[in-house]
């Protein structure tokens, strides 16, 4: 009988089971489409060999005057300017004190005892001492962290140990860096947490403590960055890549600038600098549904006055608001519950105001992206877009996302373009885990989804570099698409890359079929193997859910490896493969897993004959 084709609708459907998917892709990891063919992903390489310290959560490409192509980095701990492989901490001062002798040394321990009236410091933060005398043989001239022990102490680490137990230090510079932050959402246990205890006699309704999140925008070619609900702070790139920050308190002119603030931004056109909740005027206490902007061209002056454009306006659908990303023609703003558009009136109202949405969600800070004019965002149990009207994005992989999700971690949700394959990627926590170790791709080229395993939790497109470039829970950078491996360490790892099929019929699925050879369709260009191959799989069933494996197939899974033969005058690889597999449904594989490999399929075919209809 004529040879079956294997052929598959691209993209993958979760929405059905595996036989009513049928002409489907149903499992994927690490693997995309293109022009409906699928193919394994690029691998990644380490941009350097330095590490920062803590998680980092954003990112932002810029290039300054100069020509200083520049990443930020904004970890929990730290806010860093990576420049060719280098992590520079321009993390702001909160303060700097004078102390007189206020070290503790114990014999033979590294731990040290400093004391500070009210210092203000958090478990986990740093301190800078200079113009330190030596005592119990030390001398402390350097950064440190902290370990907290009171309000008037704590403890750091020393280099080395102690030769004595002594007070002393004489006259030292405390330089204290602004609060660390949690790596992830912690949920709050114990009595006052949740709604019990709300009230007069307990807190209530605290959820979790919140992670650290950064938000940044470019003003020219400085930044203006905060991190959710912090302070805004300045950094001039006119200055040398190791200068710290300011507050934006801190410079000449500032006025009324806000204290505490949930996200940072900068309208592209109109150059005014923006705070999305923050506290209004003559108050140091947040408004989650507040935006405030600075007078045009300046960011440092707040205060509303006629000779001016500075303002603020109250949202008022949701509880607080999210985001903000810069849309073509307006501002788009996320509220928890709503999103809205802003645009910019002139003189006297300056900015205004227009619901576009209701009654939507939205999972994160870094859920939305805005790619070929069109938003696209994650909410808490589906995905959005908009394009003039807002509209729920068809997913074909939905209850797979959502059902097997850590939702007390939506915060870490990350979304990011890869604008070369067509793609918008999300990040996210499986059920199971406390970091994001998921992503879900949605291609809007072809309208498709597939879905893998990855540990990321900060993104960005090649805009002004040569490759996307993403944070990994390792401390470092690594750049995507370069080669086929995973080259995060000094040693690369292969990537496994694999593609399963829905449950489709042999013939018409009633009687038995029994499959004899397979004519694979794969080409392996890209490859830096010696002999690049991948196994192919034919999973057989007496009926569709019976599972694999069953007896009625001779020897049950019938594997072949497919192996590149020759590179010209054209791509050769393996002709055929004999099988022995026999039944009514089928399932097929393809999975590589050796360094160096690289594969896209194309059309496979079955050679079989008719075996009967019983078992």
């Amino acid at each position: 009988m004529p040879l079956q084709k294997l052929q598959f609708k691209p993209g993958v459907d979760r929405e059905n089971t595996r036989y009513a998917a049928e002409g489907s892709w149903y499992e994927t990891n690490k693997v995309r489409f293109r022009r409906g063919m699928p193919q394994k992903i690029g691998g990644w390489v380490r941009l350097s060999n330095q590490t920062f310290l803590g998680i980092c959560r954003s990112m932002l490409n810029w290039v300054t005057l100069q020509g200083q192509n520049l990443v930020t980095v904004g970890t929990n701990l730290k806010y860093y300017i990576e420049r060719g492989g280098a992590y520079y901490d321009i993390t702001p001062i909160r303060s700097t004190v004078t102390l007189t002798d206020p070290f503790t040394t114990f014999l033979g321990s590294a731990v040290v005892r400093v004391d500070d009236l009210a210092h203000g410091a958090l478990e986990g933060d740093f301190v800078t001492f200079s113009g330190a005398t030596a005592v119990g043989g030390l001398t402390l001239n350097n950064e440190y962290q902290i370990s907290f022990i009171d309000e008037d102490s704590y403890t750091i680490t020393a280099e080395t140990t102690a030769s004595s137990t002594a007070t002393g230090g004489g006259t030292v510079t405390a330089a204290y860096q602004i609060n660390t932050g949690n790596e992830i959402a912690v949920p709050f246990t114990g009595w006052s947490a949740g709604t019990w205890g709300a009230g007069t006699w307990g807190f209530g309704g605290a959820t979790d403590a919140p992670m650290r999140l950064w938000s940044q925008a470019n003003f020219g070619e400085d930044l203006f960055f905060t991190y959710r609900g912090g302070a805004p702070f300045y950094w001039d790139a006119s200055n040398a890549v190791t200068t710290r920050a300011v507050y934006v308190s801190s410079l000449g002119g500032a006025s009324d600038v806000p204290v505490i603030v949930n996200k940072a931004f900068v309208s592209d056109i109109f150059r005014f600098a923006f705070c999305f909740g923050a506290n209004d005027l003559g108050t140091s206490v947040l408004d989650p549904m507040l935006i405030r902007w600075s007078d045009q061209e300046d960011v440092a002056n707040w205060t509303p006055e006629a000779t001016n454009q500075a303002g603020s306006l109250r949202l008022s659908r949701g509880s607080e608001i999210i985001t903000a990303l810069q849309a073509r023609q307006e501002v788009l703003v996320w509220t928890d519950t709503a999103l809205y558009g802003m645009q910019y009136l002139g003189a006297p109202e300056v900015w205004g105001a227009q619901l576009l949405g209701d009654n939507i969600t939205i999972a994160s800070t870094n859920a939305a992206v805005y790619s070929g004019n069109i938003a696209y965002w994650m909410g808490t149990d589906k995905f959005y877009l908009y394009d003039g009207t807002v509209q729920t994005l068809p997913c074909a992989v939905r209850s797979y996302v959502f059902n097997d999700f850590n939702v007390s971690q939506y915060a870490q949700v990350v979304a990011g373009t890869n604008e070369r394959f067509d793609e918008i990627w999300w990040f996210y926590c499986s059920a199971e885990s406390t970091q994001n170790d998921r992503y879900v791709v949605y291609n809007y080229m072809q309208n498709i989804w597939y879905y893998g395993t990855l540990s990321r939790s900060a993104w960005i497109d090649a805009d002004l570099r040569e490759n996307p470039m993403a944070a990994t829970y390792s401390n470092n950078l690594v750049n995507h698409e370069v080669g086929y491996d995973c080259q995060e360490t000094a040693t690369p790892f292969p990537i496994t890359a694999t593609l399963v099929s829905s449950e489709f019929d042999l013939d018409d699925g009633d009687k038995f079929m029994f499959v004899k050879r397979m004519l694979p369709d794969v080409t392996f260009e890209g490859s830096t193997a010696d002999a690049p191959a991948a196994t192919m799989t034919l999973s057989p069933m007496e009926n569709s859910g019976s599972g694999y494996n069953n007896p009625l197939s001779e020897g049950g899974n019938s594997s072949a490896t497919v192996t590149r033969s020759a590179t010209v005058p054209i791509e050769q690889f393996t002709g055929q493969v004999f099988v022995r597999v026999r039944g009514r449904q089928m399932a097929f594989k393809i999975e590589s897993t050796e360094l160096g490999v690289a594969w896209k399929l194309g059309i496979p075919r079955l050679d079989m004959r008719p075996d009967g209809r019983r078992g």
